[in-house]
């Protein structure tokens, strides 16, 4: 699978590219499971519910929100992998951590839903044809085609990891 062009989505997702290495994305997806894992399982118990400053996440509200994103977005791949025509929802992930119980679950119940929104995502994109990936739709009133997804969900990853590690974690 070749890189989507900037045709094939938002320019605000343009700085989760930049996140991406180069390389088969698909076994970046799969590796970037064992790196989540080990990364929110290596920070101290008593930092998962910190905030930084009032009104911003804690840690375990930020796993949540991959989690949320995850979900979101294989729905997306998938439903431009069938034709969808009619135009999907963005999502008010501020509403969406507000309203979830994230700082309530248990870390390794936190990661097991990552875990297995991710492995579930990987097999869907691995059952797609080379037609499908350049299929394209309409999410928050932008176009994405299904093979900007995984870049954007690892690019959004990896984005979220880096801002604990600046603000979180020094």
């Amino acid at each position: 699978m070749t890189k989507p062009d900037k045709s094939e989505y938002a320019p605000y997702y343009e700085m989760y590219f930049n996140e991406v290495p180069d390389g088969d994305i698909l076994k970046t997806f799969e590796e970037q499971i064992e790196e989540i894992k080990s990364f929110f399982m290596g920070i101290d118990i008593n930092k998962l519910n910190y905030r930084y400053a009032e009104g911003k996440w804690s840690i375990k509200e930020i796993l949540g929100h991959l989690i949320d994103t995850e979900r979101i977005y294989a729905m997306r791949a998938l439903c431009f992998s069938r034709n969808e025509t009619q135009s999907l929802p963005g999502f008010d992930e501020n509403k969406y951590v507000m309203n979830a119980n994230f700082s309530e679950q248990s870390l390794t119940s936190l990661l097991g839903q990552f875990e297995l929104g991710r492995k579930n995502s990987l097999e869907m994109f691995k059952s797609f044809s080379e037609e499908m990936w350049l299929r394209k739709g309409i999410a928050n009133k932008n176009i994405m085609s299904v093979r900007a997804v995984p870049l954007i969900l690892v690019g959004h990853a990896a984005h979220h990891m880096r801002i604990i590690k600046e603000r979180y974690l020094t």
